[in-house]
């Protein structure tokens, strides 16, 4: 099954024409070239490939002035499209402007390392302007790129460029004629990384170190994806091979440090930053790990300074403020809010950053009140982040809808006694931020529960019963289960098992708060039929809106869209009732406003239901010391509060696009 998304790929109206205005540029005739591609650049303004050879072909007929206002176009509509910048290069160079060209044309590598003419440009100019460290470097990487095959050279292009399909194709015919080529595995273990095709990937990564041991970068490459599936012992045993190899390289170093905050080895990854921070006290990326290191294990006023730090050496690092917004509980000095102003608001900055910075710069109005402000910037940085998505809500709602019509109680009856039966796991579900990080904490506090963090198992076990599917694709789950063995079923539970016992202690229980596990309690029930299931509720606008806010890492991509995240509560709320239709009994409901309410007896409740002793470490989990890895991790050190259950109403006056997907039969009782 195919691994990817395409993006950006040329229409096919489009193509024709190219393809004859490339012919016609090699001929020498520029200016028929431009003829040809202006009606169609009429009929297709946002057509990247038609965008990028017109500049070229302006530049050919040395109209600087038209070709720069086209580049500028193409960089503002695709700004990572390290192509534009590489012909910038070309045009600077063409106006003898060498200095401006050589960091047009290391900015296209930043975003494209593939670009081998690019290369070979900085290393002449680098040459000519006196920089030889760079030259040298630059004439390295042109070795090595031209040492690709052909073909591999293309499929990093291809992945820069974000056609994807295209670039798995090459890559898996490659790959049959040359089957242990290991830098051909590693371009496609990337593509399975970013299709979320962990286990192959794996696999990939697993065989090429095998093939070539000293590949540094096929094992660094094996070790993240080892991390990714929250395999922490074996990636940590990769990071040390790694590192024994090269115990003087810095990024070694860092990886193993990484390693070892995956583990719980805080203090031993705090010590190596330290030691790197004394050698390279500029680095903002590691004063950025050593604030994450420091918030996790509820060092703040540490991680405040490590995260300033970052942003002192990395002025435009949007991460480090948003890390500072993300503790919740910190507030902008006025010079900080001027420096993120400053900063969002500048042409160089990276997209990213900017998303971060609107984040941040929406949190600080919200504390101050100013609720308009804080929409704008909240809104602005959730249009930034999900133009480049690709997600659609109306799919993923028919997938939901699919689990109502093929898990019903027919399929329960059919294998009513399979499956592994363990009571260890507590699986917490439902949306982010509906309070379910306090659940975890509360029940982690108890002396026979372990808390963990956000699993990927049980959805990685869907998209394996899926075939690997994309959500564009036909699926075949849910409707395979109908047609699994009782043997199957019990292996996948003691899989479940197997994987997640490296993350517990020694507790009898433990806690899995992956929210996203709810679309799949038909698959939980069917391997893990003796597991507890709590669903998380909250008011659905203070839900939604405070998911709205929220810059997620990674995944949770219906967040970004006021209408998008009021469908998936919607979807949400008609799944969970199925649930609770065709499994009566077997999830415990917890609402949010109801703990803050009544905090004991709501904690009775739930050890109740996990068949619990009560304990008085569960009413006072504030006092509970251990790490905490989600966005509410400040939060839940303090005591039970009442004053975010109606932060979403200063914000009312822009919700209606909420409202009105949510409904008044959803909203009966909250507004």
């Amino acid at each position: 099954m195919p691994m990817s998304t395409e993006t950006n790929s040329p229409r096919p109206e489009s193509g024709l024409a190219t393809q004859q205005a490339k012919a016609l540029l090699e001929q020498g005739n520029s200016l028929a070239a431009i003829n040809l591609l202006l009606p169609v650049l009429e009929q297709h303004p946002a057509d990247r490939e038609v965008l990028y050879l017109l500049a070229v072909c302006y530049r050919y007929n040395s109209d600087f002035a038209k070709a720069q206002d086209l580049l500028n176009h193409l960089k503002v509509q695709f700004p990572r499209y390290g192509r534009a910048l590489q012909e910038e290069g070309h045009l600077l160079l063409a106006q003898n402007q060498s200095v401006a060209a050589l960091a047009a044309f290391r900015e296209a590598v930043t975003l494209n390392d593939s670009l081998v003419a690019s290369w070979v440009c900085i290393a002449q100019l680098a040459e000519q302007l006196g920089q030889q460290p760079l030259g040298v470097e630059a004439a390295d990487q042109v070795i090595k790129l031209k040492a690709l095959p052909a073909a591999l050279l293309a499929v990093r292009n291809l992945i820069s460029e974000g056609q994807f399909l295209k670039a798995e194709k090459i890559c898996r015919q490659f790959l049959l004629r040359y089957p242990k080529q290991v830098e051909a595995m590693r371009l496609l273990a990337a593509l399975g990384v970013r299709s979320e095709v962990l286990d192959d990937a794996d696999l990939l990564l697993e065989n090429a170190v095998a093939f070539e041991p000293e590949n540094e970068f096929a094992r660094f490459d094996y070790m993240n994806v080892l991390y990714k599936r929250q395999k922490y012992q074996q990636a940590l045993l990769q990071s040390e091979v790694l590192l024994k190899a090269q115990p003087d390289n810095p990024r070694f170093q860092t990886a193993y440090a990484n390693q070892c905050v995956a583990v719980g080895r805080f203090e031993e990854a705090l010590g190596i930053y330290t030691r790197l921070l004394n050698q390279a006290p500029n680095d903002a990326t590691l004063h950025l790990l050593k604030g994450h290191a420091l918030k996790t294990i509820d060092r703040s006023a540490e991680a405040i300074e490590a995260y300033r730090s970052a942003y002192l050496a990395r002025p435009q690092f949007g991460d480090a403020f948003w890390s500072l917004a993300n503790l919740k509980t910190y507030r902008f000095s006025a010079d900080e809010v001027e420096r993120m102003l400053e900063q969002e608001q500048s042409e160089t900055i990276d997209e990213l950053d900017r998303v971060n910075l609107c984040f941040a710069l929406g949190k600080h109005y919200e504390d101050s009140a100013g609720f308009e402000q804080a929409f704008t910037f909240y809104e602005r940085g959730n249009s930034l982040r999900k133009q480049h998505l690709g997600f659609d809500g109306k799919l993923l709602s028919s997938r939901m809808k699919l689990q109502k019509s093929v898990c019903k109680e027919a399929l329960f009856k059919k294998h009513k006694d399979v499956g592994n039966k363990a009571a260890d796991p507590i699986f917490i579900v439902g949306l982010p931020r509906a309070g379910s990080t306090l659940l975890e904490q509360i029940l982690a506090s108890h002396s026979q529960v372990d808390g963990t963090q956000e699993l990927a198992n049980i959805g990685a076990f869907a998209h394996q019963l899926d075939g690997r599917r994309t959500i564009h694709e036909e699926p075949q789950y849910p409707h395979c289960l109908a047609t699994l063995s009782p043997q199957q079923f019990a292996e996948m539970g003691s899989r479940y098992l197997r994987d997640t016992q490296v993350l517990r202690d020694k507790a009898p229980y433990f806690i899995d708060k992956m929210p996203n596990n709810f679309r799949h309690i038909a698959l939980i029930q069917l391997i893990l039929p003796n597991s507890k299931i709590i669903d998380a509720r909250r008011n659905p606008l203070a839900c939604c809106f405070s998911g709205f806010k929220q810059f997620f890492s990674h995944g949770q991509e219906f967040t970004y869209g006021l209408e998008e995240i009021g469908r998936y509560y919607k979807d949400y709320i008609e799944i969970m009732d199925h649930w609770d239709q065709v499994l009566p009994g077997r999830i415990l409901r917890v609402n949010h406003e109801d703990v803050v309410a009544d905090l004991e007896g709501q904690v009775e409740r739930m050890l109740s239901y996990c068949n619990l002793p009560f304990e008085q470490a569960c009413v006072e989990f504030h006092k509970t010391q251990r790490s905490v890895r989600t966005p509410s991790s400040e939060q839940v050190r303090l005591p039970i509060y009442d004053t975010g259950l109606d932060a979403w109403r200063g914000f009312e006056p822009w919700l209606d696009p909420l409202k009105e997907m949510l409904g008044d039969d959803l909203l009966q009782g909250y507004v």
